[in-house]
C-alpha cells in the first residue's frame, strides 16, 4: 500500500513531509479549485514547489481545468495532474499535449458512477475513485469498488481517517489517498502526519 497526502499549503508542512524517514509516494496540490480551504494561489504554488520532492511525486489536483489554468503551470515540477469533471477526450488532449502522467478522479454514489472508469482506461495512469464531496471530505461506499478488475493502479479517497483499519483499504486499492484526516482546526497536524506514515511503513512491512 502507498500513500498520497492531498491538499498540502505550507511549506513547513511540505519540508516536513519530504524529509519524513517514510515519505507519501505523493503528494497534492490544489491548484484551481478555489472552493477549497486548501486552495493554493499560483504565485504561493510557484514557491512552495520550489521544495525538493525527494522520494515523493507531485500531484496537481485540477477541477474541470481550462486550458488558461494548465498553460500557467505548465513549467511547474508536476509529475501528475489529477482530474476531475472532463470527458475522456479532453483527458486524452491534454495527456498527449502537456506530456503528463493523468490521474483519473471518478466521484462515488453508486455502482453506476464507479463502472465510469471503463470510459477512461485508455488514459488513465491511476484511477482515483472519490466522494462527490470535493473539498468536505465526505465518505462512499468503499466496497463498491472492490471487486474492479483494472491493469492500472487504484487510489482510494473519500474521508480517510488516520485511525482507519488500512488493511481493509489494501484489499481494494493500491494507494490511499488522505486529506482532512491528517488536520486539526481545518490545518495539516504534523503530529497525525507522522502517525499515518509510520502506518503505512508498517502495513508495507507485512506484505
Amino acid at each position: 500500500m502507498k500513500a498520497k497526502i492531498c491538499g498540502i499549503s505550507d511549506s513547513d508542512t511540505l519540508s516536513y513531509i519530504t524529509n519524513h524517514p517514510y515519505p507519501p509516494a505523493y503528494i497534492g496540490f490544489i491548484v484551481n479549485y478555489t472552493k477549497s480551504r486548501r486552495f493554493v494561489k499560483f504565485e504561493d504554488l510557484k514557491k512552495l514547489l520550489q521544495i525538493n520532492k525527494k522520494k515523493s511525486k507531485y500531484v496537481a489536483v485540477l477541477v474541470k481545468p481550462t486550458e488558461k489554468e494548465l498553460k500557467k503551470i505548465i513549467k511547474l515540477p508536476f509529475d501528475y495532474y489529477q482530474i476531475y469533471d472532463l470527458k475522456n477526450d479532453k483527458i486524452k488532449f491534454i495527456k498527449k499535449k502537456y506530456k503528463i502522467k493523468i490521474i483519473v478522479a471518478i466521484t462515488v454514489k453508486n455502482k453506476k458512477d464507479v463502472l465510469t472508469y471503463k470510459t477512461f482506461k485508455n488514459v488513465a495512469d491511476i484511477f482515483l475513485f472519490d466522494s462527490k464531496g470535493y473539498e468536505k471530505s465526505l465518505s462512499f461506499d468503499h466496497k463498491l469498488i472492490r471487486n474492479l478488475k483494472s491493469t492500472k493502479e487504484i487510489m482510494l479517497a473519500g474521508n480517510i481517517q488516520i485511525n482507519d483499519d488500512l488493511d481493509n483499504y489494501k484489499k481494494i486499492a493500491d494507494i490511499v489517498d488522505i486529506s482532512g484526516g491528517l488536520e486539526t482546526s481545518g490545518l495539516k497536524d504534523i503530529s497525525k502526519i507522522n502517525i499515518f506514515l509510520n502506518k503505512i511503513k508498517l502495513t508495507k512491512n507485512e506484505t
